[in-house]
């Protein structure tokens, strides 16, 4: 039931982000000043903001950024945590020391605030917020390719094909990645949702997307300052963040549910 229900919440919002500013009757940009802070009407559904745009228009432009960066960050930390964590946990001794301290020295600053200096210091943009939490994002794979690796080097066709002379890239490629694909597939849907987060929030921070490019983080800090008077300014983006990363979270309990055989249906 979990699975089913995350991806049709991803698999809604993935249509939109594609087809929504086509089918969009406004343009996320196109302002009406003097209808500034409309509330909701049938018209414009999400109702207009502070300078009289689509409410409804900008948080489907916004979906493709919070999809857009999601993608990207996972794709990058898993192509990264799983080449490293694979040599560490593979090779052992002092590879794996060098890359499990690694590990350890990025794990000991909280995830949030390294994404906040180092976009600090290259400067606000969408590309910046992507390396930036790709830095600290591989760790996570990593940790779990490397528990992974140690497993599968013990395993009976790994050692017989070590005895058979084929070398260490061979077995990590060919008998030790694939027993670790499953938990990357889990852990990647879940990185999904913990990285539409955090750019929500480098973006509420005004540390990631630049106006006027719409994204859900923008529209809450945009809309701060009219909690009161125009409370849906608010209100709907927060909705989308939380159906979107909830969307994300229940596909990965559900893969999680589905692929661990410990799991007792």
């Amino acid at each position: 039931m979990m699975i089913r229900l995350g991806a049709v919440i991803v698999a809604l919002t993935v249509g939109a982000a594609v087809a929504g500013p086509i089918l969009m009757p406004y343009q996320p940009s196109a302002q009406q000043l003097e209808r500034r802070l409309e509330r909701p009407t049938l018209s414009h559904p999400f109702g207009l903001d502070e300078l009289g745009r689509d409410i409804l228009s900008r948080i489907v432009s916004g979906a493709r950024i919070s999809l857009l960066v999601g993608l990207s960050v996972v794709t990058l930390s898993t192509i990264v945590g799983v080449i490293l964590g694979a040599i560490a946990g593979y090779a052992g001794g002092r590879v794996d020391d060098v890359i499990s301290r690694l590990m350890d020295v990025l794990m000991a600053f909280p995830g949030i605030l390294l994404a906040i200096a180092l976009v600090a210091v290259l400067g606000p943009s969408l590309g910046n917020v992507i390396l930036a939490l790709s830095v600290i994002g591989w760790v996570g794979y990593a940790r779990l390719v490397r528990g992974q690796a140690l497993r599968a080097r013990e395993l009976e066709f790994v050692q017989a094909a070590r005895a058979l002379g084929a070398g260490a890239p061979r077995i990590i490629l060919r008998h030790v990645l694939p027993t670790t694909l499953p938990a990357v597939v889990v852990q990647g849907t879940l990185g999904m949702a913990a990285a539409i987060i955090a750019e929500a929030a480098l973006s509420f921070l005004g540390l990631g997307v630049q106006p006027p490019t719409p994204s859900w983080g923008t529209m809450l800090d945009a809309g701060r300052s009219h909690l009161f008077d125009a409370p849906h300014l608010t209100i709907f983006p927060g909705l989308a963040i939380a159906l979107l990363v909830l969307g994300f979270n229940f596909l990965g309990d559900g893969l999680r549910d589905r692929i661990d055989p410990r799991v007792v249906r």
